[in-house]
């Protein structure tokens, strides 16, 4: 079965190019023009990855907006912003709200391809690391495989998928200290340093939320981060 992705662009030019390239790779393909629109046709059916605008119509945020709203409806789904907004605090606000990747339209068609590739093969490793190992614990950790969740202390922690991906290359091998490279390549994206910094942010926080104490993701100055659990022995 193809691939579903939404393209959710108001440029009518650009949603068909993209629409065109993507449906030449065998990818089945929605669009759409403005926010109400895919949000209306999401609640019926997700896709399995999103593309998004950041302007929209009448909307200058937008697609920021729908990011959210997707992010309510699934924790997992992969969502690449697709913008000619190419500023820092863009980037960071879209990671934050919980895309998985953010590339400006300036981005070549091979590029943007290889990152969609990037992002179901990391989909698919869900699957595949669940038939060996359906759970990993860590202390208060807990990690499924199988269902792409985690838990705190017993309490749901809603990680993207990308984020989802890091805290398990961290938590896999406690203590060991993961480079900025090998965090990419465990969780399948290719990004620059400082996206891989805005994920661990937004990771950090979520954790801070159901425990204020929490300072298990260390950050080791030149090298990378590593995951340091006192409990995880208990």
């Amino acid at each position: 079965m193809s691939r579903r992705i939404a393209i959710v662009e108001d440029e009518p030019a650009i949603r068909d190019n993209y629409a065109d390239a993507l449906r030449q790779r065998h990818y089945e393909v929605a669009t759409y023009a403005n926010r109400r629109e895919a949000l209306e046709a999401f609640r019926l059916r997700l896709p399995d990855m999103a593309i998004i605008d950041i302007g929209l119509e009448d909307e200058p945020d937008g697609g920021f907006t729908l990011c959210r709203e997707l992010r309510a409806l699934s924790a997992t789904l992969p969502i690449i912003f697709l913008t000619a907004r190419d500023s820092d605090f863009d980037t960071v606000a879209g990671l934050r709200l919980g895309a998985d990747d953010y590339l400006t339209k300036d981005v070549s068609l091979p590029h943007l391809l290889a990152r969609i590739a990037a992002l179901f093969r990391r989909s698919d490793l869900a699957g595949k690391m669940a038939e060996a190992e359906d759970v990993l614990r860590r202390g208060r950790l807990t990690l499924d495989l199988k269902r792409i969740m985690a838990r705190w202390n017993g309490e749901p922690v809603d990680l993207t998928l990308t984020e989802f991906w890091m805290v398990h290359a961290l938590a896999k091998f406690p203590g060991h200290v993961k480079s900025r490279d090998q965090l990419m390549a465990e969780a399948r994206m290719v990004v620059d340093d400082s996206t891989i910094t805005s994920h661990v942010k937004r990771i950090r926080k979520k954790f801070a939320a159901r425990d204020p104490a929490f300072d298990c993701i260390e950050t080791v100055y030149g090298m990378g981060y590593r995951w340091n659990d006192p409990h995880a022995a208990e």
